[in-house]
């Protein structure tokens, strides 16, 4: 063998070792790697434009498109910005269509007017209450002169809150989770297991609605905490999937109080309060009537709108039904009063980057390197309203989710947040593993080409912020398709309306779009499917 040739082999499997070996740990850092710039890949990344990216974020964050939320005016504009710019690329639009967009069906809902009365002191939702539109159907009166205490609401062979009890059209007040003996044995389970009537509230609420309850109030133990973790969804319409204005609901009207809401219609009653309750922690069940001027208006709107899914297609040559999808929500937060939230950086960066990917595998085809493999460029909406567009593509797919190979999602690729004021060239890696060890592989030895930093922080299984689960690639993995996130991380101007173009670091996003396009080539082209591990 040439002696060249063998130190060639040799080089190459050390690279190959190196990249693979680091598998385990936390933060990976690239290194240059000897690259031809005769090489196809080479050559076509080299195109990437910085002042394409400049020119269509400028565009998709200014304030004409009022923030994208999804169902606006604005988000449909951005629609047909993306749209055409496939056409003027030369994409193919979605098969078996004319057009790049896939339209989704989508109910708004909002209160109008909701106040509590009791006793003739006023309580305010969010601030003593949590009642959500999509969950409650229209009611501008629910009046009554007595609250019927019903120990946990819970209808069950083992137990049983409503037997011999007359709640039809009366409001009821209930406990959360479900009798539990001095031991720690659950009176329905029998042992210290919890039965779903704890972990499923809508089974109360449906067995609420199956007896007639006008009204079910639930106490909740800790507020503050459930009021945090929901206010993101009052600051705006709620959007659900489909067309639901006119599906009636399976579960009662109700809403979570504060302590003091359940003071106040306690009122002289409590000692009846709490011999009922010694009663229901010996497994007999108790109700209490408790004589209240209970006035509430739960008032709402409900509209259907229109929304898009955004998808480009290249189709690949010789593994043409192998599907890579290539992600990015497009849409964002609208405007709050005369505020207007660009989102320049969530997800106007992704956004971008994906319109700049599509070109540079369309300037392949054009250059007779059409990818083995093919590969559909989706922008979806909905995701600030819950991944929605997403779930909407993997509950209505294009391509058959079984021969999807694996989703590439990019979303918030543009700043840098405080972990990384030294390092800046980094990007945040996640779920690349959960499903197949080889993606990640796939990724960190693409990764020798570009040189950033692969920070694995927000990999973790622990990690208290959960973004594994917080973005659009979620919906693909939760049907067993392999996927990874690119992510750089929050900071100071998240969700606010100071994420503008401005702040954006043009020429780190080009070379972290590097390391997406590298990644992506590599899947589209290698000769083999990645394996699954079939592990969530």
């Amino acid at each position: 063998m040439n002696s060249k040739v063998l130190i060639l082999i040799i080089g190459c499997f050390i690279v190959h070792i190196i990249g693979y070996g680091q598998y385990f740990s936390g933060v990976i850092k690239g290194k240059d790697g000897v690259v031809n710039g005769s090489d196809s890949d080479v050559q076509i990344a080299s195109m990437y434009s910085v002042e394409n990216l400049k020119n269509h974020l400028s565009i998709l964050a200014s304030d004409s498109l009022e923030g994208r939320e999804t169902g606006q005016k604005g988000l449909q504009l951005a629609g047909d910005f993306i749209s055409k710019y496939l056409s003027k690329l030369g994409l193919q639009p979605i098969p078996q269509t004319n057009s790049y967009l896939q339209p989704i069906a989508f109910t708004y809902s909002k209160w109008v007017d909701t106040d509590l009365y009791i006793n003739g002191k006023r309580f305010k939702l969010m601030w003593d209450y949590l009642a959500f539109p999509e969950q409650n159907e229209n009611a501008p009166l629910i009046k009554t002169d007595v609250v019927t205490f019903l120990g946990y609401g819970i209808s069950d062979r083992n137990y049983n809150d409503y037997k011999k009890v007359k709640v039809k059209d009366k409001v009821i007040i209930i406990n959360e989770g479900e009798p539990i003996a001095e031991d720690g044995r659950s009176f329905i389970t029998k042992d210290t297991s919890l039965s779903s009537w704890s972990s499923d509230i809508t089974k109360k609420l449906k067995v609420a609605k199956e007896n007639g309850v006008k009204l079910v109030l639930i106490i909740t133990k800790d507020f503050k905490k459930l009021t945090e973790e929901n206010r993101k969804k009052f600051l705006s319409p709620f959007l659900q999937l489909g067309n639901l204005k006119d599906k009636p609901l399976e579960t009662a009207n109700y809403a979570y109080i504060s302590s003091d809401i359940a003071k106040e219609i306690f009122g002289a009653q409590e000692a009846k309060i709490l011999k009922a309750r010694k009663k229901i922690a010996k497994g007999k069940p108790a109700n209490v009537i408790l004589p209240n001027n209970f006035i509430m208006n739960m008032s709402k709107e409900v509209k259907t709108m229109e929304g898009n899914n955004v998808m480009g297609f290249i189709e690949g040559k010789s593994k043409k039904d192998e599907i890579i999808i290539v992600s990015a929500h497009y849409d964002h937060l609208g405007k709050k009063g005369d505020e207007i939230f660009n989102g320049a950086d969530d997800n106007g960066s992704g956004t971008v980057t994906l319109m700049e990917l599509a070109r540079l595998f369309q300037t392949a085809v054009n250059r007779a390197e059409r990818p083995e493999r093919s590969i559909a460029f989706v922008w979806v909406a909905g995701e600030e309203k819950g991944l929605l567009g997403s779930k909407y593509y993997v509950n209505n797919p294009v391509f058959p989710l079984d021969k999807t190979m694996v989703n590439v999602n990019i979303d918030m690729v543009g700043r840098i947040d405080d972990a990384h004021l030294t390092d800046t060239s980094y990007i945040y890696v996640i779920g690349s593993d959960r499903l197949s060890k080889e993606l990640d592989k796939v990724v960190r030895y693409t990764n020798y080409k570009v040189g950033l930093t692969l920070d694995y922080k927000y990999n973790s299984e622990e990690d208290p912020n959960k973004y594994y689960y917080r973005s659009d690639h979620y919906n693909f993995a939760e049907r067993g398709i392999p996927s990874v996130f690119f992510f750089s991380g929050v900071h100071q101007d998240y969700h606010m309306p100071g994420d503008d173009v401005e702040k954006i670091h043009f020429n780190l996003m080009r070379q972290r779009g590097e390391l997406f396009f590298y990644t992506i080539w590599n899947l589209a082209n290698q000769p083999n499917s990645i394996t699954r591990d079939d592990k969530m």
